[in-house]
């Protein structure tokens, strides 16, 4: 995968990131991969359990160092990152596909056969320009409710990753939660990319097969959240097919109209 330059090195002879113009809390490097350890750190991974305020706290590491905070669950049964099986060197580039044929081919593989209809289509957009909705600032709200709540994520603590946008962060890492369902990570950032445009998402969580995105601008009508359920039927099946909600009509309705996150599990 094409990479910024890393600055994560810079943290193990200055652990607070001083030079960096950050104040970090005490922390680790994680480079632990499925093949052994990386070459350079993947993410650093605050040592302490996050709590509201704590997104906010590490924010000006994107202006200041290119550095995007996420919440990562450190505990469940599999662990924390360094645990992940990540998988850096599977992962292409997001930009190098469209989103419009990754979800046309999975949908052919994974819900033609359930819904019996050919691929709709991306969904419109919903953002509005005009709109006062700051993504970053809904992004901040949603992992302070996150943290703060308790329930989603067994150990929440706070991590940083090098890269361009939220989007990118899973293939940043090399994450490999969806390997079931798609091997190339980059596959379903490019899609995040275009729900970044589109609907004002941004990545909040990720666990070891899960994933948590905030939404600036859920749909509002029904229509506009069926289009959607379609997109995240080849996305992520495993939200519908093992749910109660067993049609996309169900899932629209439920989880996403005016809904200010989504949540995604791969089995």
């Amino acid at each position: 995968m094409a990479t910024l330059p890393n600055p994560l090195p810079k943290l193990t002879s200055d652990p607070t990131g001083a030079a960096l113009g950050l104040q970090l809390p005490p922390g680790r490097l994680v480079d632990a991969t499925v093949e052994g350890d990386w070459h350079e750190p993947l993410l650093w991974l605050a040592d302490d359990t996050a709590a509201p305020g704590a997104w906010a706290a590490l924010a000006p590491a994107r202006r200041t160092a290119g550095l995007l905070p996420v919440v990562v669950d450190a505990g469940a049964r599999h662990g924390g990152p360094e645990l992940w099986e990540l998988a850096p060197d599977a992962v292409s580039y997001p930009g190098d596909h469209d989103a419009d044929e990754v979800l046309a081919d999975l949908w052919e593989e994974y819900a033609a056969g359930e819904t019996q209809q050919e691929w709709p289509g991306l969904a419109d957009a919903t953002a509005d320009a005009g709109s006062a909705e700051d993504p970053d600032a809904v992004a901040m709200d949603i992992a302070d409710d996150l943290v703060g709540s308790g329930g989603l994520l067994e150990e929440p603590r706070l991590a940083l990753v090098p890269a361009r946008r939220s989007a990118d962060i899973p293939a940043a890492i090399g994450w490999s939660g969806p390997v079931n369902h798609e091997g190339d990570t980059a596959r379903l950032c490019a899609v995040l990319r275009t729900w970044e445009d589109r609907f004002g998402i941004r990545v909040v969580a990720l666990g070891f097969d899960h994933l948590l995105v905030s939404v600036a601008f859920p749909p509002t009508t029904l229509a506009e959240a069926e289009a959607v359920a379609a997109e995240h039927f080849a996305f992520c099946p495993d939200n519908i097919l093992q749910s109660d909600d067993t049609s996309i009509r169900a899932y629209a309705e439920k989880r996403l109209l005016g809904q200010p996150a989504w949540h995604f599990w791969w089995d």
